[in-house]
């Protein structure tokens, strides 16, 4: 495979997220994913055997051995392949869903394809493709948006929302207006489920009714308490001015706990994905409980696919084994019953 060549384009921009999460403190400073704020009642008598637990969940018409999403990151550098493909391979192993970072790099230069492309390793997975919706007010459509999910043979397409990010960037693009007419032709035209999703601000009520009236057939809320990235922006800006304004927005967002209500109350029926700041699988079991479908982590992913393979499978289990715990210790067996189990308010 040949040297990819870091240019001050999109490509590049990859390459400096990817660094940057790694290298730096780029976590809301005071503001949290609210989880904190609930807790299981603990059920001291579950009756039933650990054994008999059961963590699968299906989506979009695949099982998954846990209600576990490895959440988009990256794509479009040498290391981003390297990364992808060590996820993607433990996502088939243990049975877990990927997403993979914004493909655009790959539309631009079709020769960058291959750094997002996973089934090699990953035949079988819940594996979503990803374009910022705001691409569709800059000359993209169905059709690249169709191109993105052939290029990894998804199973459906994740329309990322990112306006604080864009907006802080220099060389953001920022016309988010008339995007709702224009996400409801992608979800009309494109072969595969529609997935919208915050980047870590999180959706409002609204914006979750709206987008499924727009025929979204999933939201990710990615809320706020997680990975900030204006603070990602921030350690990018070319100089003080736009630093500043960048840090300005160090807490800014709707918290993922409050996320994930808002887009139950809003979008009724959709399932509902929750990242942004979840950390260990007590945090993934919690956002069930609220009403989630899926949880997804990046931050983590991302450091331990830096590391190896084996320290993403490792990542994966323990996740599944606090998952599975929680669902004992609340007397949960199955999924379906942990989205029943009411959560202590230790506001």
């Amino acid at each position: 495979m040949s040297k990819v060549t870091d240019t001050p384009t999109t490509e590049s921009r990859k390459a400096d997220h990817i660094r940057i999460n790694l290298e730096k403190d780029v976590q809301f400073p005071r503001l949290t994913t609210g989880l904190e704020k609930y807790r299981f009642l603990h059920q001291a008598l579950p009756e039933m055997n650990f054994s008999d637990v059961d963590a699968r969940v299906t989506l979009f018409g695949k099982t998954l051995s846990a209600p576990i999403l490895i959440s988009s990151m990256t794509g479009g550098t040498d290391m981003a392949y390297r990364i992808n493909q060590n996820l993607a391979e433990a996502a088939q192993a243990r049975g877990v869903a990927m997403g993979l970072g914004s493909q655009r790099a790959a539309i631009e230069k079709p020769e960058l394809a291959y750094t997002y492309q996973v089934r090699n390793v990953a035949p079988d997975i819940l594996l979503f493709a990803n374009v910022g919706a705001v691409q569709l007010n800059y000359r993209y459509g169905p059709q690249q948006c169709q191109r993105a999910v052939d290029m990894i043979e998804a199973d459906a397409l994740i329309l990322h929302f990112n306006v604080l990010q864009e907006a802080v960037q220099p060389e953001g693009d920022t016309d988010f207006a008339g995007l709702l007419s224009k996400v409801e032709q992608v979800c009309s035209h494109v072969s595969v489920p529609v997935i919208a999703k915050e980047v870590g601000w999180g959706f409002s009520e609204q914006n979750a009714c709206d987008l499924k009236n727009a025929g979204v057939a999933a939201i990710d809320v990615a809320g706020s308490g997680g990975t900030s990235w204006s603070e990602v922006e921030y350690h990018r800006a070319p100089n003080a001015f736009h630093a500043r304004v960048a840090a300005s927005f160090a807490d800014w967002g709707i918290p993922t706990a409050d996320a994930i209500q808002y887009a139950v109350k809003g979008a009724p029926g959709l399932p509902i994905i929750a990242s942004g700041g979840l950390r260990d699988g007590i945090d993934i079991a919690k956002c069930i409980a609220l009403g989630a479908t899926l949880g997804g982590l990046a931050g983590p992913f991302l450091k331990a696919a830096d590391q190896s393979l084996e320290s993403v499978d490792q990542l994966i289990r323990e996740l599944t084994a606090q998952l599975r715990i929680a669902m004992l210790c609340s007397g949960a067996r199955t999924i379906d019953a942990l989205q029943r189990t009411p959560l202590l308010s230790v506001q």
